[in-house]
């Protein structure tokens, strides 16, 4: 018999932050096989988002530091801080992937599907909290 570990919830909550990272980074890495897609981004075409200004990189970093950083914060807040960052941002990043559907090759439609179970799983973790 194998003994059964109960994980706590903040590392509950980190992994499924590590995975949603790696779903992005794969995501972003296949991609880059789409025929044209090296190409325009050589002269700062970033699709949906348009021109790759300052502020556009900007805001497209600042939207990857945020689900990276909470690998980290969601072990080390305080439980409700932690508790109540994860339901906002693994709904705000949701909608963003439900947002990113369209017009999408099939190989980042099921990636995708997969980055919006896991924000999911991150709402539920994070809604089901243990009380003490």
């Amino acid at each position: 018999m194998l003994v059964e570990y109960k994980v706590p919830t903040p590392i509950r909550l980190s992994v499924l932050w590590a995975t949603l990272m790696s779903l992005y980074i794969y995501n972003d890495f296949f991609s880059l096989y789409i025929p044209g897609e090296i190409d325009a981004m050589s002269v700062g075409d970033m699709g949906a988002l348009g021109e790759a200004t300052g502020a556009i990189l900007i805001f497209t970093s600042l939207m990857m530091a945020i689900p990276a950083s909470m690998i980290f914060l969601s072990s080390f807040l305080p439980s409700i801080v932690s508790r109540w960052s994860n339901i906002i941002l693994g709904s705000a990043y949701t909608f963003l992937q439900i947002w990113s559907f369209s017009d999408s090759p099939p190989f980042y439609i099921m990636i995708v599907g997969l980055e919006i179970i896991v924000t999911g799983l991150i709402i539920w973790t994070a809604w089901r909290w243990p009380r003490a």
